[in-house]
């Protein structure tokens, strides 16, 4: 008997990827660990595949044409980096509690995870959460009236909290008679 040659991790994150695409979302999960750690830094820490499952059904649930494109790959023994293009619209239902609006969506992201007898074990998933809620219609788009008038307002609110602060952290004066 021919024993099967371990798979490297290039060739497992291409099958999750590959997974993903089709919204395989139980043939993703074959691929990692039970308690496999998946940590969106725009988003949050999902551990354990129940949990990382019920963020891919949120996701693809938001935006059911969700495509996903591997632009490149590399990897060693222990480890894939994978650079994405992720588009789609956000028509479906909410997605972190945000209400569907209709928008479209195109992020570049990068995936850095770490494997253990030929499964996920870790993974850490870049992406530019500003632009992702600007497109989305959370946030207003960069330059906009809007956009100058959250930032005039967000810097107000900064410039209050420090003059309070100096203000408390002043020593008393004592009148001197």
């Amino acid at each position: 008997m021919v024993e099967q040659a371990a798979r490297s991790p290039v060739m497992v994150a291409t099958e999750i990827f590959d997974a993903l695409k089709r919204h395989d979302l139980d043939g993703m999960q074959l691929l990692a660990h039970d308690d496999v750690d998946d940590h969106f830094v725009a988003v949050g820490h999902f551990r354990g595949r129940k949990q990382v499952r019920e963020f891919f059904d949120e996701l693809l649930g938001a935006v059911p044409d969700l495509d996903i494109e591997v632009l490149e790959m590399v990897g060693d023994d222990r480890r894939a980096v994978v650079q994405w293009q992720a588009t789609g619209t956000f028509t479906g239902t909410s997605f972190q509690g945000v209400h569907a609006t209709g928008r479209g969506v195109d992020l570049l992201g990068c995936d850095v995870m770490t494997f253990e007898d030929g499964k996920l074990r870790r993974n850490t998933i870049y992406y530019d959460g500003l632009t992702f809620a600007r497109q989305i219609g959370f946030l207003p788009r960069e330059g906009s009236a809007a956009d100058k008038a959250m930032t005039a307002a967000f810097n107000a609110s900064v410039d209050v909290r420090a003059r309070l602060r100096k203000q408390h952290e002043a020593p008393a004066k004592k009148d001197v008679a």
